[in-house]
């Protein structure tokens, strides 16, 4: 990362209004996040999906991801969740049908349309995450006895004002993000998530602070060889350093990961037009550790996120039978606690287990879409480029395929365990009596702005670069 070319990028004024752009439509993300859906009784709505968020982990990941539009009810609580099913289900059928594999391999013109159709596939998934929020959330406070019922005595007129608010709000994200993808310094929807994320460290911060300072007795406070006392809880003091420790670590591990990569020495033939020689040089083809970068580990929670709705649907059904249905996907696939993990039942490390399979999995499948080892070998043949010892053509796309595999299953199976990480923690913490709540979600929220992070410097750099040579030449 060249921060000299960045900072020096920072005087264009085409790298200005880029970052503007960007930064106002984070705020713009922000305010849509707190404007409400039109329901009826707001105020008592607001209390019981506090009380909700305080008692749910599932609630806790959705308000995470969706930078607290839950807590509020807001228009973009759907998210960007209709976006990234559509973008996967397009990405499967690409590989899929041969006709839509030629359209993507017929450059941009090929890709819009691909882009168009999968705007098109969002919208009716966005109609119908709405309604399915709406029942969620109309299922969880009935069964809290609250005697709020936010879909009481509604009209057809306000249902449908209620799932077009909803679903605009998801569309609206959509917009928002492929306009900062426009301006070629991250990708937007990436950036959005993050934005979301990152609302949320100052509530963490601030509970960790009165954590440290709150105490029932003398004996709570830090005792300094018995020379002096400090006010400190000396209890949450350890256990939030050691939190802070393994987070560093965790950090290095992100950044290394995230960072590493195989160089692949590239030759080009010395060609001879007229008076002139060509090629004859040598240049690099990097091949990074993890290709597909934070994208698994947002569809991972996306997809881990589908077993619960469902579940939280089938148990307001009429029928047993589908009840217990609904009541065994909703306990399988909750984000497990130490409370949890205390309790010794096998469903505990479902979650865990299926999260860790799904980063993997969606690694090995967005790195395949991603570095397409075909093209890229006809590319290095018409340009007359060569790796040493391997012949150009199908023994080259061989050759990088193999180097690809064998760098996504070691980078695919140290982001599954980052991503169960802080389940991991939780549990050993567990073991001796230490209750770490929302961890997993902290750990989650940890690694994608991270990554994301990267991604965008990585972005910006390249941007800067573009910037600063147009300067100095």
């Amino acid at each position: 990362m060249n921060w000299k070319n960045i900072f020096k990028s920072l005087k264009s004024r085409d790298m200005q209004k880029r970052l503007l752009i960007v930064l106002g439509l984070i705020v713009a993300y922000r305010f849509l996040a707190h404007v409400p859906v039109p329901l009826a009784q707001p105020t008592e709505l607001k209390h019981v999906l506090d009380n909700l968020l305080r008692s749910s982990d599932l609630g806790g990941f959705i308000n995470l991801l969706s930078g607290g539009a839950l807590a509020s009810l807001s228009i973009v609580l759907v998210g960007l969740s209709p976006y990234i099913t559509a973008s996967v289900i397009t990405q499967l059928l690409t590989k899929a049908l041969p006709n839509l594999e030629e359209l993507h391999k017929d450059g941009e013109s090929g890709r819009r349309k691909i882009q168009q159709w999968t705007r098109l596939i969002t919208l009716p998934l966005a109609l119908l995450q709405s309604v399915a929020f709406i029942f969620i959330l109309r299922q969880t406070v009935l069964a809290g006895n609250t005697g709020v019922d936010i879909v009481a005595n509604t009209a057809p007129l306000q249902w449908a004002t209620m799932i077009a608010a909803m679903a605009a709000g998801s569309m609206l994200l959509m917009w928002l993000g492929e306009l900062m993808t426009e301006q070629g310094v991250g990708n937007g929807m990436s950036i959005l998530i993050f934005a979301g994320i990152i609302a949320g460290f100052p509530s963490t911060f601030s509970t960790i602070v009165n954590s440290l300072f709150s105490f029932n007795s003398d004996a709570d406070k830090l005792h300094v060889f018995n020379w002096f006392t400090l006010p400190v809880n000396w209890f949450a003091l350890v256990v939030v350093s050691g939190l802070a420790l393994a987070g560093l670590v965790a950090l290095y591990m992100i950044v290394k990961i995230n960072e590493a990569q195989r160089i692949i020495n590239i030759s080009y033939a010395k060609r001879v037009q007229g008076n002139r020689a060509y090629g004859g040089v040598t240049s690099i083809l990097p091949v990074k550790l993890i290709t597909a970068g934070v994208i698994p580990v947002i569809f991972a929670v996306a997809f881990l996120a589908l077993p619960a709705f469902i579940g939280q649907l089938l148990k307001g059904a009429h029928d047993p039978h589908w009840q217990q249905i609904g009541l065994n996907l909703t306990t399988w696939f909750k984000t497990p606690d130490a409370t949890t993990f205390a309790s010794g039942e096998i469903t505990a490390f479902i979650y865990p287990i299926v999260y860790f399979l799904l980063v993997v999995g969606f690694t090995y499948f967005y790195t395949s879409i991603v570095f397409n080892s075909n093209e890229i070998a006809e590319n290095l043949q018409k340009q007359g480029g060569f790796v040493a010892n391997i012949r150009p053509g199908q023994q080259t796309e061989k050759y990088l395929n193999s180097i690809v595999t064998r760098l996504t299953l070691f980078g695919s199976l140290s982001l599954g365990i980052i991503a169960i990480l802080p389940f991991v923690t939780e549990y050993v913490l567990g073991q001796f009596g230490i209750q770490a709540q929302n961890l997993a979600i902290g750990g989650t929220g940890l690694l994608i702005v991270v990554s994301v992070t990267l991604e965008t410097l990585r972005q910006i750099n390249s941007r800067a670069l573009m910037v600063t040579y147009d300067q100095d030449y």
